[in-house]
């Protein structure tokens, strides 16, 4: 074998252990925990600003819509939790405190 292809050998080695390393080190994705809506309406927004809170209302949800958050997997901002709405299969961002009945269905 040359010297040109043992090196391409060895670099393409060197390659695979590198991406496998780092494909070992990344989390799985947490998949959000059944919840539903208990506040009788609330605002399902399609971000979070830091500086001006939620921002691009998508639609309303109301008591009893079937969503998806993970306590403590799943970011809550300023009390705006990182939700997943079963109807349209989006995320956004609601309320904390309008989610609730974790499990229930």
């Amino acid at each position: 074998m040359n010297t040109t292809a043992r090196a391409s050998l060895v670099l393409s080695s060197a390659a695979m252990l590198v991406l496998g390393a780092a494909g070992a080190g990344q989390a799985a994705p947490t998949p959000p925990e059944h919840a539903v809506i208990v506040c009788d309406s609330a605002s399902f927004y399609a971000n979070y600003d830091s500086s001006s809170g939620p921002t691009g209302l998508k639609r309303v949800l109301y008591r009893g819509d079937k969503v998806g958050h993970t306590r403590g997997a799943h970011p809550v901002y300023n009390g705006w939790a990182a939700t997943f709405d079963y109807g349209p299969n989006d995320w956004g961002y609601v309320r904390q405190e309008c989610l609730g009945g974790f499990g229930s269905w």
